[in-house]
Protein backbone atom coordinates (compact mmCIF):
# COMPACT_ATOMS: atom_id res chain seq x y z
CA UNK A 1 0.00 0.00 0.00
CA UNK A 2 1.58 3.49 -0.72
CA UNK A 3 3.14 5.67 1.45
CA UNK A 4 0.65 9.15 2.39
CA UNK A 5 3.11 11.99 2.46
CA UNK A 6 2.72 14.68 4.38
CA UNK A 7 1.83 17.54 1.54
CA UNK A 8 -0.85 15.44 0.05
CA UNK A 9 -2.23 15.12 3.83
CA UNK A 10 -1.65 18.51 3.95
CA UNK A 11 -3.94 18.70 0.82
CA UNK A 12 -6.67 16.73 2.14
CA UNK A 13 -6.99 18.51 5.11
CA UNK A 14 -7.16 22.13 3.67
CA UNK A 15 -9.71 20.71 0.88
CA UNK A 16 -12.15 20.31 4.05
CA UNK A 17 -11.65 23.73 5.45
CA UNK A 18 -14.29 26.44 4.28
CA UNK A 19 -13.30 28.92 1.44
CA UNK A 20 -14.08 32.46 0.89
CA UNK A 21 -16.16 33.18 -1.69
CA UNK A 22 -15.81 35.65 -4.57
CA UNK A 23 -17.59 39.04 -3.84
CA UNK A 24 -20.66 39.42 -5.44
CA UNK A 25 -20.95 41.58 -7.88
CA UNK A 26 -24.29 43.13 -8.55
CA UNK A 27 -25.56 43.99 -12.23
CA UNK A 28 -28.88 45.48 -13.47
CA UNK A 29 -30.37 47.70 -16.22
CA UNK A 30 -29.33 50.45 -14.13
CA UNK A 31 -25.08 50.37 -14.07
CA UNK A 32 -23.34 53.37 -15.06
CA UNK A 33 -20.42 52.86 -17.62
CA UNK A 34 -18.24 55.60 -16.59
CA UNK A 35 -15.38 57.06 -18.56
CA UNK A 36 -12.20 58.59 -16.52
CA UNK A 37 -10.22 60.30 -19.40
CA UNK A 38 -6.42 61.43 -19.18
CA UNK A 39 -6.20 65.15 -18.74
CA UNK A 40 -4.61 66.99 -21.70
CA UNK A 41 -5.45 70.48 -20.19
CA UNK A 42 -1.96 72.50 -19.16
CA UNK A 43 -0.83 71.72 -15.77
CA UNK A 44 -4.21 69.36 -14.74
CA UNK A 45 -2.76 66.88 -12.79
CA UNK A 46 -6.15 65.51 -10.82
CA UNK A 47 -8.25 62.79 -11.31
CA UNK A 48 -12.29 62.68 -10.69
CA UNK A 49 -12.38 59.11 -8.88
CA UNK A 50 -9.80 57.62 -6.65
CA UNK A 51 -8.99 53.77 -6.58
CA UNK A 52 -11.29 52.77 -3.85
CA UNK A 53 -14.01 54.85 -5.16
CA UNK A 54 -13.79 52.96 -8.40
CA UNK A 55 -13.91 49.89 -6.10
CA UNK A 56 -17.18 50.39 -4.58
CA UNK A 57 -18.78 51.60 -7.66
CA UNK A 58 -17.29 48.27 -9.47
CA UNK A 59 -19.31 46.32 -6.11
CA UNK A 60 -22.28 47.92 -6.54
CA UNK A 61 -22.48 46.87 -10.73
CA UNK A 62 -21.12 49.65 -12.33
CA UNK A 63 -18.37 49.83 -15.06
CA UNK A 64 -15.61 51.97 -15.02
CA UNK A 65 -13.07 52.86 -17.74
CA UNK A 66 -9.72 54.16 -16.65
CA UNK A 67 -7.46 55.65 -19.86
CA UNK A 68 -3.68 54.75 -18.93
CA UNK A 69 -2.23 56.89 -16.81
CA UNK A 70 -5.12 58.94 -16.11
CA UNK A 71 -4.13 58.81 -12.17
CA UNK A 72 -0.40 59.00 -12.82
CA UNK A 73 -0.11 62.84 -12.04
CA UNK A 74 -2.04 62.09 -8.99
CA UNK A 75 -0.14 59.30 -7.74
CA UNK A 76 -2.72 56.60 -8.66
CA UNK A 77 -1.20 53.78 -11.07
CA UNK A 78 -2.81 51.86 -13.36
CA UNK A 79 -2.64 48.81 -11.34
CA UNK A 80 -4.51 50.33 -8.42
CA UNK A 81 -7.45 51.11 -10.99
CA UNK A 82 -7.07 47.72 -12.09
CA UNK A 83 -7.02 45.79 -8.62
CA UNK A 84 -9.93 48.20 -7.70
CA UNK A 85 -12.39 46.31 -10.96
CA UNK A 86 -11.49 49.22 -13.33
CA UNK A 87 -11.19 48.14 -17.14
CA UNK A 88 -7.37 50.18 -18.26
CA UNK A 89 -8.19 51.68 -21.81
CA UNK A 90 -4.96 52.19 -23.87
CA UNK A 91 -6.43 55.25 -25.99
CA UNK A 92 -8.40 58.08 -25.87
CA UNK A 93 -10.58 57.40 -28.48
CA UNK A 94 -12.31 54.26 -26.82
CA UNK A 95 -12.75 55.72 -23.21
CA UNK A 96 -14.36 58.45 -24.80
CA UNK A 97 -17.19 55.63 -25.99
CA UNK A 98 -18.63 55.52 -22.41
CA UNK A 99 -21.84 57.02 -21.05
CA UNK A 100 -21.08 58.83 -18.59
CA UNK A 101 -17.34 60.88 -19.11
CA UNK A 102 -16.10 62.05 -15.67
CA UNK A 103 -13.28 64.48 -15.76
CA UNK A 104 -11.55 67.70 -14.43
CA UNK A 105 -11.14 70.32 -17.38
CA UNK A 106 -14.17 71.02 -20.11
CA UNK A 107 -13.56 69.16 -23.42
CA UNK A 108 -11.02 70.33 -25.97
CA UNK A 109 -11.49 69.76 -29.68
CA UNK A 110 -9.70 66.25 -30.08
CA UNK A 111 -11.91 65.07 -27.36
CA UNK A 112 -15.07 66.72 -28.82
CA UNK A 113 -14.00 64.57 -31.96
CA UNK A 114 -14.19 61.43 -29.97
CA UNK A 115 -16.63 62.13 -27.38
CA UNK A 116 -19.99 59.69 -28.19
CA UNK A 117 -23.15 61.53 -28.96
CA UNK A 118 -25.77 61.73 -26.34
CA UNK A 119 -23.02 60.77 -23.74
CA UNK A 120 -23.28 63.06 -20.29
CA UNK A 121 -19.84 65.07 -19.51
CA UNK A 122 -19.54 66.16 -15.79
CA UNK A 123 -16.52 68.46 -15.40
CA UNK A 124 -15.54 72.05 -14.41
CA UNK A 125 -16.76 74.18 -16.90
CA UNK A 126 -14.05 77.33 -16.32
CA UNK A 127 -16.62 80.03 -18.02
CA UNK A 128 -14.03 82.78 -18.31
CA UNK A 129 -11.86 80.74 -20.97
CA UNK A 130 -14.88 79.54 -22.79
CA UNK A 131 -16.78 80.98 -26.31
CA UNK A 132 -20.06 80.28 -27.63
CA UNK A 133 -18.99 77.39 -30.64
CA UNK A 134 -17.67 75.17 -27.04
CA UNK A 135 -21.62 75.42 -26.11
CA UNK A 136 -22.49 75.15 -30.00
CA UNK A 137 -20.72 71.70 -29.94
CA UNK A 138 -22.18 70.58 -26.98
CA UNK A 139 -25.65 70.64 -28.71
CA UNK A 140 -24.59 69.80 -31.95
CA UNK A 141 -23.66 66.13 -30.14
CA UNK A 142 -26.60 66.69 -27.93
CA UNK A 143 -24.38 65.73 -24.75
CA UNK A 144 -25.68 66.74 -21.46
CA UNK A 145 -22.97 68.69 -19.64
CA UNK A 146 -23.33 69.24 -15.92
CA UNK A 147 -20.73 71.63 -14.60
CA UNK A 148 -18.48 71.24 -11.03
CA UNK A 149 -19.00 74.63 -10.29
CA UNK A 150 -22.87 74.07 -10.24
CA UNK A 151 -23.50 71.13 -8.70
CA UNK A 152 -25.03 71.51 -5.59
CA UNK A 153 -25.67 69.52 -2.53
CA UNK A 154 -29.32 68.71 -0.16
CA UNK A 155 -28.58 71.80 1.83
CA UNK A 156 -28.08 74.06 -0.94
CA UNK A 157 -24.21 74.54 -0.60
CA UNK A 158 -21.74 74.08 -3.40
CA UNK A 159 -19.81 70.74 -2.20
CA UNK A 160 -16.82 70.51 -4.75
CA UNK A 161 -16.82 74.79 -5.37
CA UNK A 162 -16.07 74.32 -1.37
CA UNK A 163 -13.79 71.54 -1.45
CA UNK A 164 -11.49 72.85 -3.96
CA UNK A 165 -11.98 75.92 -1.82
CA UNK A 166 -10.54 74.40 1.38
CA UNK A 167 -7.57 73.08 -0.26
CA UNK A 168 -6.67 76.62 -2.10
CA UNK A 169 -7.04 78.38 0.94
CA UNK A 170 -4.81 76.03 3.23
CA UNK A 171 -2.26 75.62 0.45
CA UNK A 172 -2.11 79.45 -0.38
CA UNK A 173 0.02 80.45 3.08
CA UNK A 174 2.13 77.28 2.06
CA UNK A 175 3.20 79.04 -1.12
CA UNK A 176 3.64 82.61 0.66
CA UNK A 177 6.06 80.97 3.05
CA UNK A 178 8.48 79.77 0.01
CA UNK A 179 8.34 83.11 -1.60
CA UNK A 180 9.30 85.01 1.62
CA UNK A 181 12.12 82.83 2.15
CA UNK A 182 15.70 83.42 0.43
CA UNK A 183 16.06 80.53 -0.81
CA UNK A 184 13.28 81.81 -3.21
CA UNK A 185 15.68 85.53 -3.04
CA UNK A 186 12.19 86.71 -1.01
CA UNK A 187 12.45 88.83 1.69
CA UNK A 188 13.95 86.40 4.55
CA UNK A 189 10.92 86.26 6.96
CA UNK A 190 8.81 84.05 8.27
CA UNK A 191 5.20 83.66 7.99
CA UNK A 192 4.38 84.32 11.30
CA UNK A 193 5.87 85.67 14.26
CA UNK A 194 8.23 84.50 17.02
CA UNK A 195 9.38 85.85 20.40
CA UNK A 196 10.24 89.49 20.35
CA UNK A 197 9.95 89.86 15.92
CA UNK A 198 6.85 91.53 15.01
CA UNK A 199 4.49 89.20 12.96
CA UNK A 200 4.07 88.86 9.22
CA UNK A 201 1.44 91.47 8.05
CA UNK A 202 -1.17 89.55 5.50
CA UNK A 203 -3.88 91.02 4.08
CA UNK A 204 -6.60 89.04 2.52
CA UNK A 205 -9.35 90.39 -0.49
CA UNK A 206 -12.64 88.05 0.29
CA UNK A 207 -14.45 86.61 2.89
CA UNK A 208 -15.48 82.92 1.23
CA UNK A 209 -14.00 79.52 1.74
CA UNK A 210 -10.70 80.46 0.78
CA UNK A 211 -10.36 83.42 2.77
CA UNK A 212 -11.43 81.07 5.72
CA UNK A 213 -9.25 78.68 5.36
CA UNK A 214 -6.15 80.88 4.43
CA UNK A 215 -6.94 83.01 7.83
CA UNK A 216 -6.98 79.73 9.89
CA UNK A 217 -3.48 79.18 8.90
CA UNK A 218 -2.36 82.32 8.97
CA UNK A 219 -4.12 82.57 12.72
CA UNK A 220 -2.24 79.25 13.46
CA UNK A 221 1.25 80.74 12.93
CA UNK A 222 0.84 83.86 14.26
CA UNK A 223 0.65 86.45 11.68
CA UNK A 224 -0.88 89.78 11.95
CA UNK A 225 -4.34 89.73 9.55
CA UNK A 226 -6.27 91.80 7.99
CA UNK A 227 -9.42 90.48 5.52
CA UNK A 228 -11.45 92.78 3.69
CA UNK A 229 -14.54 92.18 1.21
CA UNK A 230 -17.42 94.10 0.06
CA UNK A 231 -20.26 92.59 2.00
CA UNK A 232 -20.85 92.37 5.89
CA UNK A 233 -22.54 89.59 5.87
CA UNK A 234 -19.59 87.37 4.51
CA UNK A 235 -17.03 89.35 7.12
CA UNK A 236 -19.44 88.22 9.97
CA UNK A 237 -19.71 84.79 8.72
CA UNK A 238 -16.15 84.60 8.69
CA UNK A 239 -15.46 86.34 12.37
CA UNK A 240 -18.22 83.37 13.43
CA UNK A 241 -16.34 80.61 11.62
CA UNK A 242 -12.79 81.18 12.69
CA UNK A 243 -14.21 81.47 16.31
CA UNK A 244 -11.81 84.73 17.17
CA UNK A 245 -11.33 87.89 16.75
CA UNK A 246 -9.77 89.44 13.77
CA UNK A 247 -9.54 92.80 11.63
CA UNK A 248 -12.00 92.98 9.10
CA UNK A 249 -13.10 96.06 6.73
CA UNK A 250 -15.42 96.64 4.09
CA UNK A 251 -12.91 97.84 0.91
CA UNK A 252 -12.75 101.22 1.30
CA UNK A 253 -9.79 103.32 -0.69
CA UNK A 254 -8.17 104.40 1.90
CA UNK A 255 -8.34 101.70 4.37
CA UNK A 256 -7.15 99.47 1.86
CA UNK A 257 -4.18 101.26 0.25
CA UNK A 258 -2.61 101.92 3.44
CA UNK A 259 -3.02 98.13 4.55
CA UNK A 260 -1.37 97.01 0.99
CA UNK A 261 0.75 98.88 1.58
CA UNK A 262 2.16 98.06 4.89
CA UNK A 263 2.04 93.73 4.13
CA UNK A 264 4.04 91.55 3.17
CA UNK A 265 1.97 88.89 1.98
CA UNK A 266 -1.69 90.09 0.03
CA UNK A 267 -3.63 86.98 -1.17
CA UNK A 268 -6.31 87.64 -3.47
CA UNK A 269 -9.62 85.77 -3.34
CA UNK A 270 -12.62 88.16 -4.05
CA UNK A 271 -15.76 85.49 -5.26
CA UNK A 272 -16.74 86.03 -8.82
CA UNK A 273 -19.54 87.98 -10.12
CA UNK A 274 -21.09 88.14 -12.97
CA UNK A 275 -18.46 85.74 -13.84
CA UNK A 276 -15.52 87.69 -13.25
CA UNK A 277 -13.77 88.35 -10.10
CA UNK A 278 -13.60 92.08 -9.03
CA UNK A 279 -10.44 93.99 -9.51
CA UNK A 280 -9.64 95.85 -6.23
CA UNK A 281 -6.10 96.50 -6.23
CA UNK A 282 -5.09 99.16 -8.48
CA UNK A 283 -1.01 99.63 -10.36
CA UNK A 284 -0.85 102.18 -8.30
CA UNK A 285 -1.41 100.65 -5.07
CA UNK A 286 0.70 97.87 -6.18
CA UNK A 287 2.99 100.46 -6.65
CA UNK A 288 3.35 101.26 -2.84
CA UNK A 289 3.73 97.97 -2.00
CA UNK A 290 7.65 97.20 0.20
CA UNK A 291 9.85 95.72 -2.89
CA UNK A 292 9.81 91.54 -2.24
CA UNK A 293 6.12 91.39 -0.91
CA UNK A 294 4.27 88.67 -2.32
CA UNK A 295 1.27 88.99 -3.92
CA UNK A 296 -1.24 85.46 -4.50
CA UNK A 297 -3.85 85.73 -6.67
CA UNK A 298 -5.93 82.81 -6.22
CA UNK A 299 -9.18 84.30 -8.52
CA UNK A 300 -6.92 84.75 -11.43
CA UNK A 301 -8.74 82.13 -13.19
CA UNK A 302 -11.71 84.37 -13.05
CA UNK A 303 -10.24 87.67 -14.19
CA UNK A 304 -8.18 88.28 -10.77
CA UNK A 305 -8.33 90.88 -8.07
CA UNK A 306 -5.00 92.44 -9.01
CA UNK A 307 -4.66 95.49 -12.37
CA UNK A 308 -0.96 93.64 -12.13
CA UNK A 309 -2.29 90.15 -12.51
CA UNK A 310 -1.65 88.08 -15.75
CA UNK A 311 -1.91 84.09 -15.78
CA UNK A 312 1.15 81.62 -14.57
CA UNK A 313 1.64 77.98 -14.87
CA UNK A 314 3.21 75.32 -11.80
CA UNK A 315 6.52 75.19 -13.96
CA UNK A 316 6.63 78.83 -14.16
CA UNK A 317 4.62 80.20 -11.25
CA UNK A 318 6.10 83.91 -10.36
CA UNK A 319 6.98 86.92 -12.18
CA UNK A 320 8.09 90.37 -10.23
CA UNK A 321 6.05 93.78 -11.00
CA UNK A 322 7.19 97.04 -9.64
CA UNK A 323 9.65 94.42 -7.08
CA UNK A 324 6.41 92.97 -6.46
CA UNK A 325 6.61 89.02 -6.61
CA UNK A 326 3.04 87.70 -8.02
CA UNK A 327 2.17 84.01 -7.91
CA UNK A 328 -1.02 83.93 -10.48
CA UNK A 329 -1.12 80.17 -11.18
CA UNK A 330 -4.72 78.86 -11.84
CA UNK A 331 -6.32 76.19 -10.42
CA UNK A 332 -3.78 75.91 -7.06
CA UNK A 333 -5.51 72.96 -5.99
CA UNK A 334 -3.69 70.36 -8.80
CA UNK A 335 -0.78 71.63 -6.88
CA UNK A 336 -2.10 69.12 -4.53
CA UNK A 337 -3.74 66.55 -7.08
CA UNK A 338 -3.62 63.08 -4.48
CA UNK A 339 -5.01 65.07 -1.96
CA UNK A 340 -7.54 66.94 -4.12
CA UNK A 341 -8.01 63.86 -6.05
CA UNK A 342 -9.58 62.48 -3.00
CA UNK A 343 -11.49 64.64 -2.26
CA UNK A 344 -13.38 64.73 -5.52
CA UNK A 345 -14.08 61.18 -5.49
CA UNK A 346 -15.46 61.06 -2.00
CA UNK A 347 -18.13 64.18 -3.21
CA UNK A 348 -18.83 61.93 -6.57
CA UNK A 349 -18.97 58.75 -4.87
CA UNK A 350 -22.59 58.99 -3.29
CA UNK A 351 -23.82 60.78 -6.54
CA UNK A 352 -22.75 58.14 -8.65
CA UNK A 353 -23.68 55.05 -6.14
CA UNK A 354 -27.58 57.20 -6.23
CA UNK A 355 -27.56 57.46 -10.09
CA UNK A 356 -27.26 53.87 -10.48
CA UNK A 357 -30.05 53.49 -7.67
CA UNK A 358 -32.50 55.90 -8.83
CA UNK A 359 -32.44 54.89 -12.75
CA UNK A 360 -29.57 56.67 -15.02
CA UNK A 361 -28.26 60.26 -14.97
CA UNK A 362 -31.94 61.07 -16.39
CA UNK A 363 -33.95 59.97 -13.09
CA UNK A 364 -31.20 61.64 -10.87
CA UNK A 365 -31.65 65.07 -12.76
CA UNK A 366 -35.62 65.18 -12.61
CA UNK A 367 -35.55 63.64 -9.12
CA UNK A 368 -33.29 66.15 -7.30
CA UNK A 369 -33.55 69.28 -7.86
CA UNK A 370 -30.44 70.14 -6.19
CA UNK A 371 -28.40 68.03 -8.80
CA UNK A 372 -30.47 69.42 -11.55
CA UNK A 373 -28.80 73.21 -10.37
CA UNK A 374 -25.42 71.44 -12.42
CA UNK A 375 -27.02 70.82 -15.37
CA UNK A 376 -26.09 73.24 -17.96
CA UNK A 377 -26.73 71.78 -21.33
CA UNK A 378 -29.49 69.40 -21.55
CA UNK A 379 -29.73 66.95 -24.65
CA UNK A 380 -28.73 69.14 -27.33
CA UNK A 381 -30.01 72.43 -25.65
CA UNK A 382 -28.75 75.12 -22.80
CA UNK A 383 -30.61 74.98 -19.70
CA UNK A 384 -28.71 77.91 -17.97
CA UNK A 385 -30.02 81.09 -18.11
CA UNK A 386 -26.89 82.93 -17.39
CA UNK A 387 -25.01 81.48 -19.88
CA UNK A 388 -27.40 81.74 -22.89
CA UNK A 389 -27.40 85.22 -22.20
CA UNK A 390 -23.80 85.94 -22.20
CA UNK A 391 -23.51 83.90 -25.73
CA UNK A 392 -26.96 85.09 -26.96
CA UNK A 393 -28.50 81.67 -27.09
CA UNK A 394 -31.59 79.80 -26.24
CA UNK A 395 -32.32 78.02 -23.01
CA UNK A 396 -34.95 75.87 -21.59
CA UNK A 397 -35.75 75.88 -18.43
CA UNK A 398 -35.65 72.36 -16.82
CA UNK A 399 -38.11 72.95 -13.89
CA UNK A 400 -40.92 73.47 -16.46
CA UNK A 401 -39.74 70.18 -17.76
CA UNK A 402 -39.56 68.44 -14.27
CA UNK A 403 -43.89 69.63 -14.09
CA UNK A 404 -44.34 68.86 -17.55
CA UNK A 405 -43.23 65.14 -16.40
CA UNK A 406 -45.17 65.35 -13.33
Amino acid sequence: MPQVTGFEQLAKQSALYPKESLLEVKKDGNSLLIGLPCEVALQENRIALTPDGVAVLVRNGHEVWVEKDAGKEAKYSDHEYSEAGAKIVYSAKEVFQADLILKIEPLVDKEFEMIKAGATLISTLNLPSLDKSYFDKLNQKKITAIGYEFIEDQSGGLPIVRAMSEIAGSTVLLIAAEYLSNSNQGKGIILGGITGVPPTKVVILGAGTVAEYATRAAMGVGADIKVFDNHIYRLQRLKYSVGQNLYTSIIDSDTLTEAIARADVVIGAMRAEDGLSPCVVTEEMVGRMKPNSVIVDVSIDQGGCFETSRMTTHKDPVYHYSDVLHYCVPNIASRVAHTASTALSNIFLPFLLKTGTIGGIEEMIYANRWFMKGVYSHNGTLTNAYIARKFGMRYKDLTLLLAARM
